[in-house]
């Protein structure tokens, strides 16, 4: 009789943007179809797969000082196998192998479905397996997905960029644009409904430029509206968009679909005009305040967030004073803010004018400073007001000594509450802003109402959504308003 074979388990290790969380997900639900299982926390895995990233210096040395730390680990378990994915494999293919050379399999962004196959492979012939692919062999959600969260997913809508922008490394990664049919992501966000899941986040390098495969310029627009028709669909949210494309379409179909949340996260980058030219970023300043107007009057309460580079080669103290004008102007809820990186294979990486790491530093200092009073501000102003909160998990640091529970509100904001044994995450609850800082509100007067739902079921048994893949051709889920759930009560005014 025939002794059973071993299962294996495996670690994903994930760097970098949605994107690559959404993509270690196929990778999970990849080889739990090839009869893997998913390491116990703190266990060693039979295989660690790196889903890395290339858009910052410190993403490479992070991965060669995580792999280092695994070659004795690896000499010492026989059968172990390390696998690199992602953009920095896509480009430095051959510089993982060189620097890493106990690594066993190294693939690409455009071949996530290979990874099974290669692994089997590098095990078979005793040697490693090195495969990139330069455009995508299968869209990634026509792969299945072991997802990560009970109550809130990812739901990708195109992969690629058609942008030039001069600092930035992922068109030439992630490869031109390619956008899937509406019925197929409609069908994806209707199957994780019905596993219980309240929130979805559409998905793109350049979500408002959805349609541009199939000639619909307003495909976008029509999408969100779309997924206001699905029944048990409560929150809807998306990123990135691009200020050159985001069209007032949009916008009235945000402010008119229930379930889209008042949030809009718009890539600024830079406030001057001289240095967006620079990025080949195609707005300018007036534009781009000119769209944050438009938003807030069609949704007064939006929270809208950015991004922004501090230090792009050649940027002077003037153009970094227009970047601090732009953000006193558009009031940010936050920002995520970044030093410059120059990043090989990038056109920005060969501008003149790079410049000292101290100018820079300085500079960030003082735009985290002027954020902070901001986004301070702005909490502040919401302290007595009633939020609706969708209750997460890992979000509050110290939550254990605070015996807080954390949760989001409907615009995106983190909130640390004070609830009860039964309050899980997946639950909604409202309650009521007692105080606030720069990243987070307190609310710790109680909650006002608590409604149990299928996904904090899902969590309390230790479920999560599983996804098959979705294809081509699955058709539109039927249309109509989602039905209103009742919430327990409500707080009192």
């Amino acid at each position: 009789m025939n002794s059973p074979v071993p299962t294996r388990t495996y670690e994903v290790r994930t760097y970098g943007c949605q994107m690559n969380v959404h993509d270690s997900e196929r990778l999970s639900g990849l080889l739990e179809q090839a009869g893997y299982h998913r390491a116990e926390a703190g266990a060693t895995a039979d295989l660690v797969v790196f889903n890395t990233c290339a858009v910052r210096e410190n993403a490479d040395n992070k991965l060669y000082g995580n792999l280092s730390h695994l070659a004795p680990v690896k000499a010492a378990r026989p059968g172990m196998q390390i696998a690199v994915g992602g953009c920095l494999a896509q480009k430095d293919r051959d510089v993982v192998r060189r620097k890493a050379p106990w690594v066993d399999v190294v693939f690409g962004t455009h071949n996530l479905g290979a990874l099974p196959t290669l692994l089997d492979r590098a095990r078979h012939n005793a040697t490693a397996q090195v495969e990139i692919v330069e455009s995508l062999t299968a869209f990634p959600s026509t792969l299945p997905a072991r997802r990560e969260s009970a109550y809130a997913g990812w739901v990708s809508i195109s992969v690629g960029c058609n942008n030039t922008c001069t600092f930035c490394i992922v068109p030439s990664l992630r490869g031109r644009e390619l956008d899937r049919r509406p019925g197929d992501v409609l069908a994806e966000v209707q199957a994780l409904v019905a596993e219980g899941v309240l929130e979805v986040t559409l998905l793109g390098q350049n979500v408002n430029s959805y349609g541009v495969s199939f000639g619909d310029r307003a495909a976008f627009g029509k999408l969100l509206r779309a997924c206001g028709e699905i029944a048990g669909l409560e929150r809807v949210r998306f990123t990135s968009p691009h200020p050159a494309e985001f069209t007032d379409d949009v916008i009235e179909a945000m402010a008119t679909t229930a379930n889209v949340c008042p949030q809009l996260h718009m890539p600024l980058q830079s406030g001057s005009d001289r240095v967006l030219r620079a990025m080949r970023r195609s707005y300018r300043q007036t534009r781009y305040l000119s769209i944050l107007d438009r938003v807030r009057a069609a949704l007064p309460h939006a929270a809208i967030t950015t991004d922004i580079i501090v230090g792009f080669p050649g940027e002077t103290e003037d153009d970094f004073a227009q970047t601090l004008e732009v953000v006193r102007r558009a009031r940010f809820a936050s920002a995520f803010t970044f030093q410059y990186s120059r990043r090989p294979g990038t056109p920005a990486a060969e501008l003149a004018d790079q410049l000292p790491k101290q100018v820079v530093q300085e500079r960030y200092d003082r735009l985290i400073a002027l954020q902070e009073q901001i986004s301070l501000e702005a909490n502040a102003a919401l302290v007595g007001t009633d939020v609706e909160l969708l209750v997460t998990a890992g979000e509050g640091r110290k939550n254990a000594a605070t015996e807080r529970i954390s949760g989001r509100a409907r615009d995106g904001r983190l909130v640390h509450f004070r609830g009860g044994d039964r309050i899980r995450p997946g639950d909604v609850v409202t309650t009521t802003v007692t105080g606030a800082a720069p990243h987070h509100l307190i609310a710790d007067g109680g909650v006002c109402s608590h409604r149990r739902t299928r996904a904090g079921d899902a969590v309390e048994q230790g479920r999560r959504p599983t996804t098959p893949p979705i294809g081509v051709g699955l058709g539109l889920p039927g249309i109509g308003a989602p039905e209103p759930v009742p919430a327990a009560g409500g707080c009192a005014r």
